[in-house]
């Protein structure tokens, strides 16, 4: 089974695709931290390596095309990343987190330790808009358009363990 998980940063797709890899033992591939990779091994933030991307599409199509060939190629994974959901054309269930900008910034701002609550709100919205435009200049896409994903989750109103049950319903679903 292929599963994939996309939504907005802070929605927590990194937090729900690795519980449902721990919790089918299948095989985790995430966008976001090769992403965040790639900006580290630069010494960029992601809002500067986001603008280069923007700049270079090579960054995210050699992303993307690596997530591809190797979800499409694997029998059991879960793939985590704000197009995978689009990308993964063999994918069994699609699933679209999504939360407030609000609990998201407060999310990303405690994960990453950024100078100021107003600044992560600031560096995410510009980030989104961002990916927006390389989405729909690369690819075609409109990352508002939730029609691909079979399933549509709040984060904001259900933890990690709630929308991993909700899941793994899903999953039992397709599986009779």
């Amino acid at each position: 089974m292929r599963i994939t998980v996309s939504g907005p940063p802070g929605s927590g797709t990194t937090t729900l695709a690795r519980r449902l890899a721990e919790r089918t033992g299948y095989r985790l591939i995430s966008a976001g931290e090769v992403f965040r990779g790639l900006a580290r091994e630069r010494g960029m933030d992601l809002a500067s390596f986001g603008a280069l991307a923007e700049a270079d599409p090579t960054f995210d199509r050699m992303i993307d095309e690596r997530q591809r060939e190797i979800a499409e190629a694997t029998d059991d994974i879960v793939v985590e990343g704000r197009l995978s959901g689009r990308m993964i054309s063999n994918a069994d269930l699609r699933i679209w987190l999504q939360a407030p900008l609000a609990i998201r910034v407060r999310r990303i701002f405690e994960r990453e330790a950024g100078p100021d609550l107003a600044a992560a709100e600031a560096e995410t919205a510009g980030r989104e808009a961002c990916e927006a435009r390389r989405y729909r200049q690369y690819y075609g896409i409109e990352i508002d358009d939730l029609s691909p994903y079979d399933l549509v989750l709040n984060t904001d109103r259900f933890g990690v363990k709630t929308l991993g049950t909700i899941v793994e319903a899903a999953i039992a679903g397709l599986r009779d």
